[in-house]
């Protein structure tokens, strides 16, 4: 698997919106409304240089959505297309958000998770992260994590 992670432009704008919400739409029941990422701003995002792509061959497989907060790496979207989910994709792109926070001098990386996407709470911990809190925030029942790297 040869993926290349680069900054998404704003050429890339409908596809990110629309892997978004493929990989997402799978929550939208068990959550009872759209899981805040399919609400995002992506040419916004992308404009701010927030946003990245996991691409193979030029094609967009995966997205990541981060920015640096204060003293640490807020990862706010990590999403893979449904058919490309289980290739590591999702580990590759939190693998880079590393070294990112490594390149500007940010020792811990913060994500939140619904509560309810119990496969992602499973994922996030075996890669290191801990639960710091859990609470109501914008609408959504959330999990708060952090992640010290070295």
């Amino acid at each position: 698997m040869i993926i290349d992670i680069r900054a998404a432009r704003s050429a890339d704008t409908s596809v990110v919106r629309d892997l978004v919400r493929a990989s997402y739409s799978k929550y939208v029941e068990r959550i009872g409304k759209e899981p805040a990422p399919m609400l995002d701003n992506y040419a916004s995002l992308i404009a701010a240089g927030d946003v990245w792509v996991a691409a193979e061959d030029g094609e967009v497989l995966g997205v990541l959505v981060m920015r640096p907060v204060e003293e640490h790496l807020f990862v706010d979207n990590v999403a893979v297309r449904p058919d490309q989910q289980g290739r590591g994709l999702g580990r590759a792109l939190m693998a880079f958000a590393e070294e990112e926070a490594k390149r500007n001098g940010l020792w811990e990386i913060r994500l939140y998770t619904n509560e309810k996407m119990f496969e992602n709470l499973a994922v996030y911990e075996k890669l290191g992260f801990e639960e710091a809190d859990r609470r109501l925030d914008s609408g959504y029942q959330r999990v708060f994590m952090r992640k010290m790297i070295s």
